[in-house]
């Protein structure tokens, strides 16, 4: 994700914001529970296959304090991939698994993890999250059976098949331990964290070829897992300038909400009817939204550009806006220069503001092309100016007016429906009459 604007995905915003609080806060009880379920079922299996698997690996204390102190290294560099993360450990993981007894591998990972925690913790350690990181060692399981079934020997290109196996149950055994816990713990569906995972597997099978590199060269010279320390740094450095772009797109999201927000309310300073007017107008525009299925972005400019189409009438002339009677050809004239104005004062705040205020510009076209300013017509008009005119014209129905009282639902309905592919958009028409029908 860049900083730009034309990146921002309101979904993905709250995603990321949503899983740095929960990975910041305190696990809740059924998290508590379904954690500690894993976390014991790794730790059974972890400690069978260190006693199942025979080996013949005598790695020197400091080789295995040098490989932990590596793998607690490359878990300190956290890149945030989509709405979660990927950890390069993958760099030291492999070397481990041809170093090390290949079964006592997944207990070293969670140690590491654990250790990791411990180091990292600025807030005082917490039981429950020290137990998630033996749930997140689950990955070690994978490649070390799969390996130590195969027999424990010396990195070969002739085993490629071999270690394209154990990087897929590496991924297997990770997606089934985090996607049961998010699952029984969060109600968080596996299904829904497949596409996540494909990039997390992506990541890793990026990084296992560099890992299996460093086994190679370690055959002859067991401290050669040293040498992609320096590529691990570097990593680190990207790493936290990735984050940095990432904060800055959350903060010019808020921003940009906040502006829209501060914009509602000058409307509505300025005059009263019309800003409620637009405030209801959003929420009706939302509904029809979801009813039509559109995606995070149009469903994001919508409610913007719900409560801003009206924001050009700031420069129209009170005894017009406020008149209690039918406007004459020339106040009409007038009033009609409103989304053009509204675009302009979008346009000088510039960013998704801007963007919006091309769909302000076209909140009053007709589906037959008779609107203005432009005259477009049909699907040339944008979905969403489409939605936010039909919503506009139908809350106008709906509520007193200086001029004459508000009409009835059903009134309302019948009308938009008699002017569906004349004035409206007849898809959403249908849409908004299925959301005012239910509610």
């Amino acid at each position: 994700m860049s900083a730009g604007h034309a990146d921002l995905d309101p979904e993905a915003d709250g995603l990321i914001l949503a899983s740095r609080r929960r990975v910041a806060g305190r696990l809740a009880d059924r998290d508590r529970s379904a954690t500690a379920l894993l976390a014991g079922g790794f730790l059974a299996a972890a400690t069978a296959l260190t006693f199942a698997l025979d080996s013949s690996r005598t790695p020197s204390l400091l080789v295995l304090g040098g490989l932990a102190a590596a793998y607690v290294f490359a878990l300190r560099i956290e890149f945030e991939i989509g709405t979660g993360s990927a950890i390069p450990t993958q760099i030291v993981l492999v070397p481990m698994l041809f170093l090390l007894p290949v079964g006592a591998v997944p207990l070293v990972v969670a140690a590491c993890l654990v250790a990791g925690y411990v180091i990292d913790a600025r807030d005082g350690i917490h039981l429950d999250r020290v137990v998630l990181r033996l749930v997140n060692a689950c990955h070690a399981l994978g490649p070390a059976l799969v390996l130590g079934l195969a027999g424990e020997s010396a990195p070969s290109w002739d085993h490629t098949w071999l270690y394209a196996l154990a990087l897929a149950a590496q991924w297997a055994f990770d997606f089934a331990a985090c996607a049961t816990r998010d699952w029984l713990g969060l109600g968080v569906s596996p299904r829904s964290q497949v596409k996540y995972w494909n990039s997390v597997l992506q990541v890793d099978a990026a990084l296992a070829p560099v890992g299996l590199l460093v086994a190679f060269a370690a055959v002859s010279m067991q401290w050669a897992f040293i040498l992609p320390l320096p590529l691990l740094a570097l990593l680190g450095v990207f790493a936290q300038e990735r984050r940095s772009r990432i904060d800055h797109a959350l903060e010019l999201s808020a921003a940009y909400r906040g502006t829209a927000l501060l914009l509602g309310d000058v409307v509505e300073a300025d005059d009263a009817y019309t800003g409620s007017h637009s405030r209801d107008v959003v929420d009706l525009v939302l509904d029809v939204c979801d009813e039509l299925g559109v995606d995070a972005r149009a469903r994001r400019d919508a409610e913007f550009a719900a409560l801003l189409h009206d924001v050009g009438k700031i420069r129209i002339p009170a005894e017009i806006i406020n008149k209690p009677g039918k406007l004459n050809a020339e106040e009409r004239a007038i009033i009609e220069t409103h989304t053009v104005i509204g675009e302009e004062l979008l346009k000088k705040v510039g960013g998704l503001l801007g963007e919006v205020g091309t769909i302000v510009r076209s909140c009053h076209e007709r589906w037959d092309g008779a609107g203005y300013p432009d005259g477009v017509a049909g699907d040339s008009i944008p979905l969403v100016a489409r939605i936010v005119c039909t919503c506009d014209a139908f809350s106008a129905m709906t509520t007193d007016r200086s001029y004459r009282a508000a009409r009835p639902v059903e009134e309302a309905l019948e009308e938009l429906l008699r002017c569906a592919g004349t004035q409206f958009d007849p898809r959403v028409v249908d849409a908004l009459v299925a959301v005012a029908q239910r509610g």
